[in-house]
């Protein structure tokens, strides 16, 4: 009887194993895998959580947020809108990221706005669109940082002597007349105002304001299709008036779609945005804008 050389037996079970590991994990795992995902319960995530809008056709993903604006971005009054994303040109799956900007973040430079002046800017956009107070500590009237950039003679002591507000470039009149005396100055560009101190200014803006924080900032992720409660709540008059709807029925859509605490404790409430509006337009419709309405 003849042999099998030794490296040739040697090939023949690696071949084998290849094969069988093969049909295991390439073959029967997936198979079993997407058998599982249609559990009843489980098939509508493992599917990708697709939602249908009123008028029948997919609306996206009940897992990440949109948009509801017009194509100049601006805000479309008849819907909810969502909280601010940094995710691409704004909830790209594709560009998940946050905005890596932190509470040092107070300063505008030539090619990027500071946190702080993207939640004054929000925060006044949020109160103008609600008709309500967008003022927030340390922000401007028009929406910016409240920020000076103040000149000692000492370098980083000493007596005042020049004042500037850092973040309303010439000619913008500066939100603040004079500090310790000095004249505010609005900005130049291209100056350099580096040997100055930074000084936030409070302002007198109430310590709560009525534009809630997830109206302001972006999540980690930039894809959540949830805001709070508190967010939800202040949009319902405008809804409620561009739907002519009563302000109860806005309230009892919110909470219907209002989620609670991941496990009773983890997180806070929320409610789904994309959820909301799709149950509006399939409740409540209204004209669309592009039929002249």
């Amino acid at each position: 009887m003849t042999r099998i050389p030794h490296w040739l037996a040697q090939h023949i079970a690696a071949l084998r194993v290849v094969l069988v590991l093969t049909l295991l994990t390439g073959l029967a795992y997936p198979l079993a895998m997407t058998a599982f995902a249609q559990v009843p319960g489980l098939d509508g995530r493992a599917e990708g959580s697709r939602v249908t809008g009123a008028d029948g056709r997919p609306a996206g993903s009940s897992l990440i947020g949109q948009s509801f604006t017009d194509a100049e971005g601006n805000p479309l009054t008849q819907y909810f809108q969502s909280r601010p994303s940094n995710a691409g040109t704004g909830y790209d799956a594709a560009a998940s990221a946050a905005g890596n900007q932190g509470p040092e973040s107070v300063v505008d430079t030539a090619d990027k706005p500071s946190l702080l002046t993207l939640v004054c800017g929000r925060s006044k956009a949020v109160g103008d669109l609600e008709g309500v107070d967008g003022s927030r500590p340390y922000c401007t009237d028009d929406g910016v940082g409240a920020v000076l950039g103040v000149f000692h003679d000492g370098g980083t002591s000493g007596r005042v002597t020049r004042v500037v507000s850092l973040n309303q470039p010439c000619p913008a009149q500066p939100f603040l007349g004079s500090y310790q005396d000095v004249a505010v100055e609005c900005a130049k560009d291209g100056a350099d105002y580096s040997r100055a101190m930074t000084v936030p200014v409070r302002g007198e803006a109430p310590a709560h304001p009525q534009v809630p924080a997830d109206a302001v900032t972006a999540s980690a992720s930039g894809l959540d299709p949830h805001i709070s409660p508190a967010y939800a709540e202040l949009q319902a008059p405008r809804i409620a008036r561009e739907r002519s709807m009563d302000e109860a029925a806005v309230r009892e859509l919110i909470a219907r779609y209002t989620t609670g605490r991941a496990l009773g404790v983890l997180g806070e409430p929320g409610v789904n945005v994309v959820e909301l509006n799709i149950a509006l337009d399939r409740t409540h419709p209204v004209p669309s804008p592009k039929q002249g309405a």
